[in-house]
């Protein structure tokens, strides 16, 4: 889908870049798909020879499919060789593709497509020799997507109403912190996590009353809010779970297993054998998408994240709806900090959500500000995580150092625009002042 020549992004002396917006709100450009399609074909190189060529023949990597309570299926061995250079050939022939395309549409599609053929490459690489339990892998993959997963509705929930919320990783460490104090010293995780949610939201608060009340710089305050819940958590760490371990050792949600579906082979025990802290980051991804783009609740807020004063003109108390949205939205992250501490680990440890509140940006930015958008780029950042784990336990020569800054790489890569240029609400940042 071509859009109107005004809105392209122009050079210097004004002529027309080769941008075209396709329909899912990104601006593509045609050198960058070409470059995409470059950069497969290095990870083709890459495939043919260490993973490929550099492996002796008859080694096989071996993928266990079978998790209880799922029904049993054979293992999946696959020769490490003869597989990595067969996906070799289809990722560079994917990227010619990519090179040779006159259209741009679906060009990140096909572009994953390549990516994921990299990726399987990498793991049969990895499994050489061993057996690597790929349900385990995904399994993993959701409970480390889960916090994501609600950072990046908490950031949708703000930034839709027109508040940037940078404040997502203070929100986590609060959430996480209360949920294990209050978890500890009652025995009860429900209301651990409930308290872990109203901490984020005590921390929204403070985000809506500086920021709309007095107009301060939404991203300065943010910053300020996480350096704040860092340090007072630290200090808190210090003072209290030090001398009382006791109030950091709380109980933890328990798997519960779906009948029926949790038997599915594969995708049963990973989605349908998780914590209820899983299962309400799924709820919550549909409820909050429905809530927006199919209520009237909805339109109030991306009319005010949109043109506020427009919005106005119409009746809609801005202010009023953006308090609510960032106060709702650090409750979301609250509960994502909760699904540390009660919902996985059972103990809070400095600084544990090490930067995944900006990761969450990252993912919300990667999924144009929409909330199964950002459920994708969480799952990405979920893999990568467990991925990483996983050649941990391996023992994969790789530099562990180097395989940790994975996440945070790929969260560069999004937020540098190298996935395509996005457009954020129209009043994104921008203070309200009532005329």
């Amino acid at each position: 889908m071509s859009v109107a020549t005004s809105s392209l992004p122009v050079g210097p002396a004004g002529e027309e870049r080769d941008f075209i917006q396709s329909a899912t709100g990104r601006f593509v450009s045609q050198r960058r798909v070409r470059g995409m399609g470059v950069f497969l074909l290095l990870l083709a190189v890459v495939m043919a020879l260490p993973f490929g060529l550099n492996v002796p023949s008859g080694v096989s990597a071996i993928f266990t499919l079978t998790t209880p309570p799922s029904v049993t299926v054979p293992n999946l061995v696959q020769p490490v060789r003869a597989v990595s250079i067969g996906l070799a050939i289809a990722c560079a022939l994917v990227g010619v593709v990519l090179i040779a395309r006159k259209s741009t549409r679906g060009s990140y599609l096909v572009f994953s497509f390549g990516t994921v053929l990299f990726l399987w490459s990498f793991l049969v690489w990895v499994g050489r020799g061993t057996s690597l339990n790929f349900v385990s892998l995904l399994a993993e993959t959701v409970i480390y997507s889960t916090p994501i997963i609600y950072g990046s509705l908490s950031g949708v929930l703000c930034e839709r109403s027109g508040v940037i919320n940078i404040a997502i990783e203070g929100q986590f460490l609060a959430g996480a912190f209360l949920a294990s104090l209050v978890a500890s010293a009652t025995g009860d995780v429900w209301f651990g996590a409930l308290c872990g949610a109203a901490a984020g939201a005590l921390f929204g608060w403070i985000l809506a009353f500086l920021t709309l009340r007095y107009g301060a710089d939404q991203i300065i305050v943010g910053i300020l809010i996480d350096a704040f819940a860092l340090g007072l958590t630290n200090f808190l760490l210090q003072e209290i779970f030090t001398n009382h371990p006791n109030l950091n050792s709380p109980p933890v949600f328990q798997n519960v297993a779906i009948p029926l579906l949790s038997k599915i082979p594969i995708l049963g025990p990973v989605l349908f054998d998780q914590s209820a802290i899983v299962y309400g980051a799924a709820v919550l991804l549909v409820g909050i998408h429905l809530a927006l783009f199919r209520t009237r609740w909805g339109l109030r807020v991306r009319a005010v994240g949109e043109h506020p004063k427009a919005a106005s003109t119409v009746g809609i108390h801005v202010v009023s709806v953006r308090y609510g949205n960032v106060i709702f939205g650090g409750l979301v992250a609250g509960i994502g900090g909760a699904a540390f501490t009660v919902g996985s680990y059972g103990q809070f440890t400095s600084n544990m959500a090490a930067g995944l509140g900006f990761v969450a940006l990252a993912a919300m930015i990667f999924g144009r500000w929409r909330p199964f958008g950002g459920l994708g780029a969480a799952l990405l950042f979920g893999f990568s995580i467990s991925l990483v784990s996983f050649i941990g336990v391996l023992g994969v020569d790789i530099p562990s150092p180097l395989l940790a800054m994975a996440p945070y790489l790929i969260t560069i890569a999004v937020v540098a625009g190298l996935v395509g240029r996005v457009r954020p609400p129209g009043a994104d940042g921008v203070p309200y002042e009532r005329e």
